[in-house]
């Protein structure tokens, strides 16, 4: 949804810049008295300016307001529509999914790549072959010809901190307070696992979850921002490094694919380049139209 009311702002601004100034017609000072009526003093252009831009900030601040909860109205539609899925067809679409990635030239290639451990009672799509297919040949010690490396998501608190943790087994995982697994800070030697911000290569691949998404690319999340947050600095640190931004691909059931418009975006939502849902694989950026090559 785009921002409105640009015009009802101009017009705001041009009376804002053409009212007489309220110290025009203070009586009470015969130092303002004594000047010609068209006399305004100084500060009064600054203190119209800084009314207008609170106005203003509260507008946008309005907008913002209208825009979450529109999310939160969507999210509430698709949890809805997620818990009533037919356990069968879930399945059926699960092994769909994961089959076209793991049969996918783009996935074979990748060396380096962040995926989501898939948790069942989010109803996310089920990750759990994907993730197999990799740890079954894990790459050592950062080579990859060998096998491929693999990030999994960490949470760290509550103010949409996550890392991205290097895990070689399944046993890697334990659950958290949540009851979603996910990797232990340390390895089995008590090593801090290696962290995906301060690797010395870049990664080839993210598969992300989401509640809803459209073909324009943009992905409605749970409302914590972890992933936003996460991916925007993870760009930022490819973009300074001078390496090649990665491919995100989002996994998604097929009535997880919304019409386009519907889904609310603000600044810090960060588009997906592909989704992959049962029916294949639906590529949205040029990036992914030239590396998906489909």
């Amino acid at each position: 949804m785009r921002p409105t009311g640009l015009s009802r702002k101009l017009k705001q601004l041009v009376v804002s810049m053409t009212q007489p100034c309220n110290f025009v017609t203070t009586t009470t000072n015969p130092l303002l008295l004594s000047r010609p009526t068209s006399y305004a003093p100084r500060y009064s252009h600054s203190l119209n300016f800084t009314t207008m831009m609170t106005n203003n900030n509260n507008e946008e601040q309005d907008h913002l307001n209208a825009l979450f909860k529109q999310k939160q109205l969507l999210r509430s539609r698709v949890r809805k529509d997620l818990k009533n899925m037919d356990p069968t067809l879930r399945s059926q679409e699960d092994n769909a999914i994961q089959s076209i990635v793991l049969e996918s030239p783009w996935f074979k290639s990748s060396q380096r790549l962040c995926a989501y451990i898939s948790c069942s009672s989010l109803r996310e799509v089920d990750t759990s072959k994907l993730l197999s297919e990799i740890l079954q040949n894990p790459a050592q010690d950062d080579n990859t010809k060998m096998g491929k490396t693999l990030y999994v998501p960490r949470v760290e608190d509550k103010n949409s901190h996550m890392r991205m943790l290097n895990i070689s087994s399944i046993d890697d995982l334990i659950a958290n307070s949540m009851n979603i697994l996910e990797p232990a800070s340390v390895d089995g030697d008590g090593n801090e696992r290696k962290n995906v911000m301060q690797a010395n290569e870049p990664v080839d691949l993210f598969l992300l979850p989401g509640l809803a998404f459209d073909r324009s690319g943009r992905r409605l999340g749970r409302g914590g921002g972890y992933y936003d947050t996460f991916l925007k600095n993870y760009q930022e640190l490819v973009k300074a490094r001078d390496w090649k931004q990665p491919l995100l691909v989002a996994l998604s059931y097929s009535l997880q694919i919304l019409d386009e418009g519907v889904i609310p975006v603000t600044a810090n939502d960060v588009p997906v380049d592909a989704l992959v849902s049962p029916a294949g694989v639906i590529p949205i950026s040029l990036d992914a139209l030239d590396r998906m090559k489909l």
